[in-house]
């Protein structure tokens, strides 16, 4: 070791209770929460566990506090979600009941495999920001440039 303190992620079980499954678009049915992943879609580098992806606020997961975004779910009703596609996961949680246990391994900060195109800390928004501002200075620059180049065509010459 070279002395980083890398701790294992805590595996734990939570207990969700099924909420009302009205305007929940795409978060599964009354349990507050989106996933990625499956074998079809991996959402970590050469891993096809599923992943909470978002969780709904005031949905079932929030309220309870413990599962968070970036937490692998390890099984539901203890079914492991072990080599299932994404849809064959989503039909488990649709069909899981109204009490629902899940294993889940929680994320541990330090964890460099992360998401796909993020950093460390799983906050993925914070490199799209940079992406994002780096790529509107130079739209910024280039527009300057052709206006300077275009104003320099323009201006008078003195004769030699």
């Amino acid at each position: 070791m070279n002395g980083s303190a890398h701790s294992e992620p805590e595996v734990v079980d939570i207990n969700l209770k099924r909420g009302p499954a009205a305007g929940m678009s795409r978060t599964l049915i009354g349990l507050g929460f989106n996933i990625v992943g499956g074998v079809d879609q991996q959402y970590i580098m050469n891993d096809s566990g599923i992943y909470v992806a978002k969780i709904k606020e005031n949905g079932a997961a929030a309220l309870d506090g413990r599962l968070q975004e970036g937490d692998k779910i390890i099984a539901i009703n203890g079914r492991k979600l072990e080599n299932l596609s994404h849809g064959a996961a989503v039909d488990l949680f649709r069909t899981a009941g109204e009490d629902v246990q899940l294993r889940v391994q929680q994320r541990c900060l330090s964890q460099q495999n992360g998401p796909l195109g993020s950093h460390s800390d799983g906050d993925s928004s914070s490199s799209l920001n940079a992406i994002i501002t780096v790529a509107a200075l130079v739209a910024v620059i280039a527009t300057g440039f052709i206006m300077y180049k275009r104003w320099s065509l323009r201006a008078p010459r003195s004769p030699f």
